[in-house]
């Protein structure tokens, strides 16, 4: 589908199963109107030579003896001049290099959020663009991250936006750069160790500058036509703008998108935005609204992927506790590899926003860290920030922001946000951040407001401790391999006191059994008892509160400690130690 370069020019097919004729015009024949033959299946073709890469062309479409104005772009196009400009005949071509590249571990997976238009930009000017991304992709691999998860980078109307209303989904949007600077960033990253992920939106077109909007003219009523469910389940919340996934066509349109980026352009995963509306009319579990041909389609994709690239990610964002959206589709669940999880995001920044210590409900976190889906803490990905929660249009803040309105940079912001951050980083499931977390960025996110660069000077410490996190995470340093496992016990908590401690590990044993001790309250200890599962040296491999990460930390000392026996939580050791107020601290054995 779409425009094919070969060796003696391009391949034209479109379905337009409405249309009297179709025909294609661009500046290869001056614009003038070159018939394609009707396959007599809804799809129209023809073969044109001295078509040639970065040719521009439109369809001419006539429906009901009527040619349609404006002539329309290619809805397969992967390049164009803007969202309403000619579609352009994208090169195929390109040296992707010799570095090899593997897939990191979802055991090992840490996610770096980002957005195009605002992660390396300078204010006052148009959006950053993917060129922009690259320049700062060694800081990504120095802070330890291993995949980057753009969101949507589809064409859109305008310059500005946070990708979700595309106009063109299989479109490189064009202020960013197009195809070509799409393809060097992904190979930059390649090159320095990072996967990179694609967020894609299959629940609902863009309600401007659409290239599928009743495209070959036949349309029931005010509805959009051939790509569009025609009556009332073409509701979203974003308009009347549904993808009708009964149509064979429409179905292969969006596999096919899926297949593009992960082969074609090589992605490493894909993030579905807001799958709940795909699978149902009003995104919730209300049986008369579901969507059985949109729970169809995105198991048939995940399938393909599966037979084709099973090393690459699915991520589903379906926030309704669903287990049957990472249930295998031989089982009728959807075959998403993990999902976002808002049975962690929820209760975790709720206990870190509230101002009186009182309310923090240590009982919700336990939940959360043991929260899962299908026995699986790899079902799942855990944050604290993400582009929905510190979004100004959604009425969110940043998290320090949200901690001491006004004051981001505060004691308060810094420790309870830092406490967030090790929490992700040490809970099962794959650990995700937003651009900027890492230092300290505040105020709220929105598509046209940069991230301020100046806060890795100012915040080094703060990005340093992130870092650590990330090390200790991915167990760089051969001390921590419990944080790669998937079992967890949750063996202390502490209501009164706001304390929590859990146990990871994968096999147990020294460098591999982790505690992790997390204080919510405003007071600090200076020997405070946890059980341990083994005897010995219990060495401090990291504390959220040392004076290096900030001039204002440092308040209780924090040292290795040796077991006694006691039986405590359950367990048949006992240590003692020192743990500032809001603060976290990591514990492991050496052989």
């Amino acid at each position: 589908m779409g425009s094919i370069p070969h060796q003696d020019g391009v391949t034209f097919r479109v379905w337009a199963p409405n249309a009297d004729s179709v025909a294609v015009a661009g500046t290869f024949n001056g614009w003038s109107k070159e018939p394609l033959a009707d396959e007599h299946n809804g799809l129209w073709s023809v073969d044109v030579r001295a078509v040639r890469p970065g040719d521009a062309y439109r369809y001419v479409i006539v429906h009901d003896g009527v040619e349609l104005h404006p002539w329309r772009p290619d809805p397969y196009a992967t390049a164009m001049k803007s969202s309403v400009g000619d579609s352009v005949v994208d090169d195929p071509d390109f040296d992707w290099g010799t570095t090899p590249f593997t897939m990191p571990g979802w055991d090992e997976l840490v996610i770096y959020e980002l957005h195009v238009g605002t992660f390396n930009d300078e204010t006052g000017g148009g959006p950053g663009r993917l060129d922009g991304v690259v320049a700062r992709l060694d800081h990504l691999a120095w802070l330890g991250v291993n995949a980057i998860e753009l969101l949507p980078p589809a064409e859109f109307p305008g310059g500005f936006s946070w990708g979700y209303n595309p106009s063109s989904i299989f479109t490189v949007e064009t202020d960013y750069g197009g195809p070509k600077a799409l393809r060097r960033l992904i190979r930059a990253a390649h090159e320095r160790g990072l996967a990179v992920l694609c967020d894609v939106v299959y629940n609902h077109f863009g309600t401007a500058d659409s290239a599928v909007w009743r495209f070959d003219g036949w349309h029931a009523e005010s509805k959009g036509g051939i790509y569009y469910y025609n009556d009332w389940r073409d509701l979203t919340p974003w308009g009347h703008t549904r993808p009708d996934y009964g149509r064979p066509e429409v179905r292969r349109f969006f596999r096919d998108n899926a297949l593009m980026w992960l082969e074609r352009f090589r992605f490493d995963g894909l993030r579905w935005d807001a799958t709940a509306y795909i699978r149902n009319v009003h995104g919730d579990r209300d049986p008369g609204a579901d969507l059985p041909d949109g729970w169809r389609l995105m198991g048939w994709i995940n399938d393909e992927i599966d037979a084709r690239q099973p090393w690459k990610i699915s991520i589903a964002e379906d926030m309704q506790d669903n287990e049957w959206i990472t249930r295998s589709t031989g089982t009728g669940g959807a075959g998403f590899d993990a999902q976002w999880d808002a049975g962690f995001h929820h209760p975790v920044r709720r206990a870190l926003t509230c101002v009186d210590d009182a309310d923090r409900d240590m009982s919700e976190i336990r939940a959360a860290l043991a929260h899962q889906y299908n026995g699986d803490p790899l079902h799942r990905v855990v944050y604290v920030e993400s582009h929905d929660e510190v979004a100004a249009l959604n009425g969110k803040v940043r998290l320090p922001e949200e901690i001491d309105r006004g004051h981001a940079a505060s004691w308060y912001a810094k420790k309870r946000s830092t406490l967030g951050a090790a929490l992700v980083l040490t809970s099962p499931g794959i650990p995700m951040i937003f651009q900027g977390q890492e230092f300290l960025e505040d105020g709220s996110w929105h598509d046209d407001d940069p991230l301020d660069w100046s806060k890795l000077d100012t915040h080094d410490g703060i990005t340093a401790l992130f870092r650590d996190l990330i090390a200790l995470r991915r167990d760089r340093l051969g001390t921590t391999r419990g944080l790669r496992g998937r079992n967890l016990n949750v063996h202390h908590v502490n209501h009164g006191g706001k304390v929590v401690a859990h146990h990871r590990f994968d096999r147990g044993g020294p460098r591999d059994d982790v505690l992790v001790v997390a204080n919510f309250a405003h007071r600090g200890y200076a020997h405070y008892t946890i059980g341990a599962p083994r005897a010995g040296r219990w060495r401090v491999r990291f504390n959220s509160d040392w004076a290096g990460y900030d001039v204002t930390f440092g308040a209780q000392d924090c040292f290795d400690t040796v077991t006694r026996p006691a039986a405590v939580d359950g367990m048949p050791w006992a240590i003692d130690l020192g743990i500032a107020p809001y603060s976290a601290v990591v514990l492991s054995q050496d052989d």
